[in-house]
């Protein structure tokens, strides 16, 4: 433990993936920390993921074979993504940054900086999961993507090539190969991909709260309450006030609540285009069905992830105005387009969820300090990444509040890069 911070209270916002691995990094170091989530450990926007530790997922949404179906996804509201009308006039200054970003040179940089974070995800995880009693927590089996044809991997091409140039592997597949790989899938698909270097948690939301029990075990603290005040002191946070009532002094704070971060916006000092993208997903507890590895079918644009609490089946999402409510016949599109390919799927005691996605325009999170209040490190927008570049936030996020130098260029990272 380090003496030169074991007496530094550093409170993180945010009790989802990024906010306590932020914390366990912090520990690590000698921090004493305090986490602060109003909900229960594991239930957060990574609980309803397909649990991906996607590390080559690094070319960003913008791409434009995803533009061109944009109209055509936007127009049928059973479609992989959907617009709400009442989302349109808030969303336009997102999409603008978002097709900005749509560049070639734009899309291979973007590509550049996310492989400089995940390239690091694993050793980063085994720092915290060697502290964790279940060795199991992370799945060692590859993912699988599916496709309805030869030519939509031809499609890909261009960024399959461009993932191999950081060093990412893949396998292209013929239908004995997927067949062996997953018989129930056997007569289905002719063509695939897998991805050697990714694999999957064995569940969402059971990973959250282990790394959560694991920070608790070693004198962490985890209040279940919402921030509601930042106080300032001498240009500094020196407090913050909790929905309980309860105030906490602090050194530092971590402000890593997602969506959520958006409300402390303009104390902040930064003022950055953040999207909270709902994702749909249903969990069948007892499917009846053998999936061992988590798959993707991009064609139909869901995922089946198998976890140890029944197969999660999601991945479509939807633009919604600010506060709307979660629209679960979405979740109820993915399970009959999931029916259509396994028609076998048994769906008692099926359970529907949403996580609202931290998006901002260019497919990178925010990992910086602050400009206006020096002793608050900013960790959040990480989109689909946030299970997969959590742990790795978590070490840069103690490295920049220790004020060591950054093992990483955090300038593709900055608040104010819009």
């Amino acid at each position: 433990m380090s003496i030169e911070y074991n007496l530094k209270n550093t409170v993180v916002i945010g009790g989802g993936i990024v906010g306590i691995c932020c914390a366990l990094y912090l520990q690590k170091k000698g921090f004493k920390v305090t986490v602060v989530d109003p909900s229960e450990a594991g239930e957060s926007t990574a609980k309803w993921s397909c649990g991906q530790m996607a590390v080559s997922e690094i070319i960003p949404l913008s791409k434009k074979g995803i533009l061109m179906k944009i109209p055509g996804w936007l127009l049928d509201q059973q479609g992989p993504l959907a617009l709400r009308p009442s989302a349109f006039p808030s969303i336009i200054p997102w999409f603008l940054h978002f097709l900005n970003c749509a560049r070639e040179s734009r899309i291979n940089e973007i590509a550049r900086s996310l492989a400089s974070l995940t390239q690091h995800v694993y050793d980063d995880y085994a720092v915290l999961l060697n502290d964790c009693p279940d060795k199991d927590l992370i799945g060692t089996r590859p993912i699988l993507e599916l496709f309805d044809s030869a030519d939509d991997i031809e499609h890909e091409k261009k960024y399959l090539e461009l993932r191999q140039s950081f060093g990412f592997k893949h396998q292209i597949l013929n239908e004995k190969e997927i067949s062996d790989l997953e018989p129930v899938f056997t007569g289905k698909f002719k063509h695939g991909l897998l991805f050697k270097d990714w694999t999957a948690v064995k569940d969402t939301q059971g990973f959250i709260a282990a790394l959560t029990e694991s920070f608790i075990a070693k004198g962490g603290e985890r209040i279940r309450a919402k921030v509601v005040t930042l106080r300032e002191e001498n240009n500094r946070l020196s407090q913050v006030l909790l929905s309980n009532h309860q105030i906490i002094d602090l050194d530092y704070a971590v402000v890593a609540a997602g969506v959520g971060s958006q409300l402390f916006s303009k104390q902040l000092g930064i003022d950055p285009p953040l999207a909270g993208i709902a994702g749909y997903q249903v969990v069948l507890p007892k499917p009846e069905v053998d999936i061992k590895h988590s798959t993707i079918y991009a064609s139909g644009g869901f995922c089946f992830a198998p976890m140890s609490r029944g197969l999660q089946i999601g991945g479509t999402i939807e633009f919604a105005a600010a506060g709307a409510k979660p629209n679960m016949k979405r979740a109820e599109i993915i399970l009959d387009k999931a029916k259509k390919v396994l028609p076998q799927l048994n769906t008692e005691g099926m359970e529907f969820g949403v996580g609202y996605r931290p998006f901002l325009p260019d497919t990178k999170p925010i990992i910086d300090m602050s400009s206006r209040l020096p002793n608050v490190a900013l960790a959040f927008g990480h989109g689909q990444l946030g299970l997969t570049l959590a742990a790795t936030t978590g070490r840069l996020v103690t490295e920049m509040l220790s004020q060591q130098p950054p093992q990483i260029d955090l300038t593709p990272f900055k608040a104010n890069r819009f």
